[in-house]
């Protein structure tokens, strides 16, 4: 039973062929495309509404070197919305469950944003390493400390956002087992317990959304310390 509860974050094959593929690849199809018309329908203006909103907040603290990051930004939070939203379905899979594709996405962009930092800027980015003020006997120490900081960065981008959805994921599953369980037996507790679980599927529904926020945010504040 224990083992059970873990088998929804393995990726599915079908003939042998992993599906992770096409549970990453499926998002971009449900998106509408603009049409030819001059007026465009409500989900296509809700949509640019809501990826213009979020843009403007998101590079509001950057200058305009780091406005070229708004296309990179905006794709990356609706794709990380929409999958983990797809993710809550009954019969899916979400693939931002696994550590190996959250390190993906945050070890690329968290390396451009030093590559850049170090390119445009070198001395106030290693400048980050030594704060201001610093005794001469703690130089070192310091120094060791915040570049472990500073690599710790991508791997608490993509732990922080595996072990979010991992846990609601599970938690929603131990739910759900024992209102099964608890149904023949006692089905006024089941009942309850039901409704306790509607109540974490909604919570689940924003943490899908916050962490995907998160991630994007995270990423926009360490541009903002090397542009």
């Amino acid at each position: 039973m224990t083992m059970s509860f873990f088998d929804q974050f393995a990726s599915p094959y079908f003939l042998g062929i992993p599906l992770i593929a096409i549970a990453i690849a499926l998002p971009w199809v449900l998106f509408p495309t603009p049409s030819a018309r001059w007026i465009n329908s409500r989900l296509i203006t809700l949509q640019g509404w809501f990826i213009n909103r979020f843009t403007n907040q998101l590079l509001l603290p950057l200058n305009m070197g780091g406005h070229k990051w708004a296309l990179l930004f905006a794709s990356l939070m609706v794709f990380l919305i929409t999958i983990n939203m797809l993710g809550l379905l009954p019969y899916t899979f979400t693939p931002t469950t696994q550590l190996s594709l959250n390190m993906g996405l945050a070890v690329p962009l968290w390396l451009a944003t030093v590559i850049i930092g170090m390119r445009n800027q070198p001395t106030v980015a290693l400048g980050h390493l030594l704060p201001e003020g610093t005794p001469i006997p703690l130089i070192p120490v310091l120094i060791i400390i915040e570049t472990i900081s500073l690599f710790i960065r991508p791997l608490a981008l993509g732990v922080r956002l595996t072990a979010n959805l991992t846990a609601g994921h599970l938690l929603i599953q131990l739910i759900a087992t024992a209102v099964y369980v608890l149904l023949p037996m006692m089905p006024t507790v089941a009942i309850l317990t039901a409704a306790v679980l509607f109540l974490l599927t909604l919570l689940e529904v924003a943490v899908a959304m916050i962490q995907a926020y998160v991630f994007v945010l995270l990423l926009s504040l360490y541009l903002q310390e090397n542009v």
